[in-house]
């Protein structure tokens, strides 16, 4: 089976890259003894044992670690922030200047300078480093992470010529698992993944031979038997671990592209209504053949999981950040080969030194001390050493005799001194870059040797510039995937020398296909900013600027104190309240201004005094309203009493004399009064009482003509009839009717 050759299934794709990674240079493990140098794990078992024998104690001066620090921590001084840039200027400005501020976000709460950090330096020591970047899959975090991953972890395309491994057939990351993370992260293969972890010591593969049952575990049995791979590589049935292979590969397909007018080429898609007005607006199709990038789980030779790559980059999410690299056969290296013999030198040197300054050198005849040779070599060696001599053999021309070579030491420290120096010039790196042996020399000498260690390591940092820009790009692709065609309001904070603005994206047009502020249609870049965003560096600028401020006249020192300000090492609520009130104090008004403030302060006057006066006017005016309200009920209070007993009086005489209610009522009707009660509200006459026959009150005399009354009244003349009633004798229909 060969992978390039295309003959190969996704179930034994495993095993062709395995045949390919037995085929790469070895490498990983000259790596590893050259970081355990770095981390000053410097003295293997074979030189303890050999300097045992000698007497020699062992002895270690990390200087390669410290060494490349200095180089890590010029890293983290210059660092500086990701910038968005649109392809062509004057297009999508608003649109970069929005992403780029999201873009920031992402990179600080992503972590994605400390992966990149980590990585230049595993680039810097042992020549590679990897940076993921990928979906977090707890969603409680921020949704994008990027994280460092060791470079014993992946495995690559050897072939592939291109530093950012675009052109690579495949990537592979092997990582050790538990078996109940890995059934949760795949439970439809729970039951492969516990047989695998177990090793298929649970199953019985005759049982399956007889048909009619599933025969997945014994398919899976007899991949473990032709898996090219060691046991103990994929599987520990002991700690209930296993190992997953995340295989990401491209597998090539024909397609047609669409290039559109500006340069941006997309994938054709026949159902996308902007692909055809794209297309009918002079868009050119393009027949191409390109590899689409898919992901694969393996569980050891188990396949889990083939699907299309869930990003929407046509990258593998791991990014390579490269040291050097052999010519021929393209073996990454750091500066830690170079010093690793110089390092073993110095620790040679120090242990030697203080076996010198410890021993001596005995010269004696046989028989020249008492005790035996063993004693006396452990005594001698003593600063308090108490050696007794043989009398007799010291007699008979005996030699006895105790040196020490001091020379020898001088010598060895002098080389110990070349060694020191040799590990800084085997990395370009000059003792003042590490602020060192800075005496005696001028600023602008210091410089120059600062510059020329960077000068040095150009390669590297650009580099680390190459592969920390795909990092932003694989970042801003994911925050413009997250923002799809949502419109996405973004505002953008100016910092203290601008006003915050709020940039609209994918804003729609009313009546319009196309949108404004297009995140998919404006093609961006990522850079690296020129200007570094640490707080060294801004102290740097603090500096500089402080001195070209103090030559500047006076209305040039009222506009550039905002940015000097903005440099002051000070909380950023307290630089910007300090702006705006300095922003405030340099604004001298002319005459006109001052004019127009002093007319609108009489003004505002004006309209506060009007305002207080009708103020209390509606304040009295209330006070009047309510006494008038207070008086207006007494008097309907006082005239419904008038009216309530008037109508009591009226209702009595109409009780004592029924027959004058219906003329009460015709008078009424005709004054225009509308009667809402039912009719008839008075009962009708009351039946005639029988008269008395005899008035026997003492009060009311007989009437004349009744029995025992007086005499009948004489006739009233006709004149006197036609008078009416005045004064008490007044009736209710009063005069004639």
């Amino acid at each position: 089976m060969n992978l390039r050759q295309g003959d190969f299934t996704p179930n034994n794709l495993l095993n062709a890259i395995a045949l390919e990674i037995d085929e790469q240079p070895i490498w990983r493990a000259n790596a590893d003894k050259e970081m355990d140098y770095c981390d000053g794990n410097q003295l293997d078992s074979d030189a303890l044992y050999k300097q045992r024998l000698l007497g020699i104690p062992p002895a270690i001066e990390p200087v390669m670690g410290p060494t490349i620090d200095e180089i890590l921590g010029m890293e983290a001084k210059n660092r500086s922030d990701f910038r968005v840039l649109p392809d062509k200027v004057g297009e999508g400005d608003d649109v970069a200047e929005a992403l780029n501020y999201r873009l920031n976000q992402a990179e600080r709460r992503s972590k994605a300078d400390r992966a990149c950090a980590a990585a230049y330096a595993s680039q810097v020591k042992v020549g590679l480093g990897w940076v993921e970047v990928s979906r977090s899959s707890d969603p409680f975090q921020f949704p994008i992470r990027c994280t460092d991953v060791h470079r014993n972890e992946i495995w690559h395309d050897w072939f592939s010529r291109k530093d950012d491994i675009s052109d690579a057939r495949w990537l592979l990351r092997r990582r050790w698992t538990d078996i109940d993370i890995a059934t949760a992260m795949f439970p439809d293969q729970a039951e492969t993944i516990k047989a695998a972890g177990n090793g298929m010591s649970a199953y019985d593969a005759t049982q399956y031979m007889e048909g009619g049952q599933q025969t997945g575990l014994y398919k899976n049995w007899t991949d473990e038997r032709s898996f090219t791979w060691e046991e103990q590589e994929w599987r520990d049935a002991l700690n209930g671990r296993i190992c997953l292979f995340e295989l990401w590969y491209r597998k090539f397909e024909a397609v047609t592209a669409l290039k559109v007018r500006g340069g941006r080429v997309v994938e054709f898609d026949e159902q996308n209504a902007l692909h055809l007005v794209a297309l009918a607006n002079g868009g050119e199709l393009i027949e191409s053949v390109v590899g689409k990038v898919r992901l694969a789980w393996f569980a050891g030779p188990h396949l889990l999981h083939d699907i299309p790559s869930p990003y929407k980059h046509n990258h593998f999410p791991y990014f390579p950040f490269w040291g050097k690299r052999e010519d021929r056969t393209r073996v990454p290296y750091g500066l830690a080969r170079g010093m690793m013999f110089l390092q073993d030198e110095i620790n040679v040197r120090v242990a030697k030194m203080q076996w010198g300054l410890s021993s001596v050198r005995v010269i004696r005849t046989e028989g020249a001390v008492v005790d035996d040779d063993d004693t006396f070599r452990d005594e001698v060696s003593r600063p308090d050493s108490d050696i007794l001599l043989n009398a007799e053999a010291m007699a008979n021309d005996g030699i006895f005799k105790i040196e020490k070579d001091f020379q020898l030491n001088e010598q060895q420290a002098a080389r110990l001194r070349e060694a020191r120096e040799s590990i800084r010039r085997a990395g370009r790196i000059s003792e003042v870059f590490g602020g060192n042996d800075a005496q005696g020399r001028s600023g602008s000498a210091i410089s120059q040797l600062v510059e020329q260690t960077v000068q040095a390591l150009g390669d590297i940092n650009d580099n680390f510039s190459e592969g920390r820009s795909r990092v932003g790009e694989a970042i801003l692709s994911m925050i413009i995937e997250d923002i799809g065609n949502e419109e996405t309001p973004v505002t953008v904070d100016g910092g203290l020398i601008k006003e915050d603005r709020t940039i609209i994206l994918n804003q729609k047009v009313p009546g319009e296909l196309y949108l404004n502020n297009d995140t998919e249609r404006i093609k961006l870049n990522v850079t690296i900013s020129d200007v570094p965003s640490t707080p060294s560096f801004r102290a740097q600028e603090l500096v500089s600027m402080s001195e070209a401020f103090k030559s500047m006249p006076p209305q040039f020192q009222a506009l550039a104190m905002p940015h000097l300000v903005s440099l002051m090492n000070l909380p950023y609520d307290v630089k910007k309240e300090l702006v705006e009130g300095l922003r405030k104090m340099a604004t001298v008004p002319s005459e006109e201004e001052i004019q127009q403030l002093v007319d609108a302060a009489v003004e505002q006057a004006r309209i506060k005094d009007q305002y207080e006066l009708k103020l209390r006017k509606l304040e009295m005016d209330e006070g009047y309203k309510d006494t008038q309200k207070e008086k207006m009920i007494t008097d309907i209070i006082n005239k419904r009493i008038e009216a309530i007993f008037a109508a009591v009086q009226a209702g009595t005489q109409i009780v004592a004399a029924p027959g004058v209610a219906p003329a009460a009522d015709q008078v009424l009707k005709s004054a225009g009064f509308n009667d809402q009660d039912q009719a008839p509200i008075v009962a009708g006459p009351t039946m005639p009482a029988t008269p008395v026959a005899e008035n026997t009150s003492p009060m009311f005399p007989a009437r004349p003509g009744e029995p025992g009354g007086l005499a009948p009244p004489a006739p009233v003349p006709a004149e006197a009839m036609a008078e009416p009633d005045s004064g008490l004798l007044a009736g209710v229909e009063g005069g004639n009717g």
